[in-house]
This record gives structure tokens, C-alpha cells and sequence, in this order.
């Protein structure tokens, strides 16, 4: 099922930021739509959940999310963004702190990310969505190599 392409991904005038808030909203709360409204209108959008192949296109990109919200909910946190922007792309490197219910309970995990944003017609989109497994340990480590506290 198509992504609604006038579903606002966030008000108008927007930023990058703003579209990202909205991602990471749409995801804890497994809104699909809203999540899905976050994306660019183009064949090309591509995602990369931790652990999963590459999907193309947003038929794909939904399918993998809807599987993932069929799980339950996922609490996932965007946490030291980094950022590269010009006037019509945004890179933001996050680390994701997930945290996922299992049966013994609560688990935390850590997800590094990389979000691609382009201003399009339709304002700030994400473009590509690239999540790697990760570590707290790795997690800490993030600025020149050096160990955060």
C-alpha cells in the first residue's frame, strides 16, 4: 500500500530536525502513516533496518516497518546527532538508544543510524534511513575517538 503523499510529515516550514522529531515519534508511537509521511515522494527512498537487508521504494519501506510494529512498540531515542546541511540536504548521525519489550522484561539496546533528509516540493523528507546494530559501549565511543562519560 502506497504511502498517502499529502500526509504532512511535520508544519509547514519545517526543518530537517522537525521532520526527524516526527520520525522518531511515528516510530515509538508504531504509526505508520505518520511514519511513512516523513519520507520523500520518490522510487528511490531506501532504508536499512539493523540487521536487515536493503529496501527500496516505499511499498518496501512500509512492509518492513509494519513487520517491525508487529513486534510491539519501540521506544527508540536519537541521541548525539551529528549533522552536515547545505540548503537542500541534511545528513544527521545519530545513536539510538532502543529500548524493546521482552518477555523477561525491558531490554536496551543501541542502534548507530544515519538519516538523509532533502528539501522537496513538500518541505524537509527523509531520503534514506541506513541503522547498524551497536553497542553502549561503541555508543560511547563517538568523538574522535575519544570515550564520552
Amino acid at each position: 500500500m502506497p504511502k498517502t503523499p499529502y500526509r504532512t510529515a511535520a508544519p509547514p516550514g519545517a526543518t530537517a530536525d522537525d521532520v526527524e522529531a516526527a520520525f522518531y515519534e511515528a516510530l515509538q508511537a508504531s504509526d505508520l502513516d505518520q511514519l511513512m509521511a516523513c519520507w520523500a515522494d520518490d522510487d528511490e527512498i531506501v532504508c536499512v533496518l539493523p540487521g536487515g537487508p536493503r529496501v527500496t521504494g516505499a511499498p518496501a519501506i512500509r512492509a518492513a516497518f509494519e513487520r517491525m510494529f508487529s513486534l510491539g512498540a519501540i521506544r527508540a531515542e536519537p541521541q548525539r546527532v551529528r549533522k552536515i546541511e547545505t540548503m537542500t540536504t541534511s545528513v544527521h548521525s545519530v545513536i539510538e538508544r532502543v529500548e524493546i519489550t521482552l518477555s523477561e522484561g525491558p531490554h536496551q539496546s543501541w542502534v548507530v543510524a544515519t538519516n538523509v533528509y532533502l528539501k522537496t516540493a513538500q518541505g524537509w523528507r527523509l531520503a534514506a534511513h541506513h541503522a547498524s546494530p551497536g553497542t553502549q559501549q561503541r555508543a560511547e565511543v563517538t568523538e574522535h575517538g575519544r570515550l564520552l562519560h
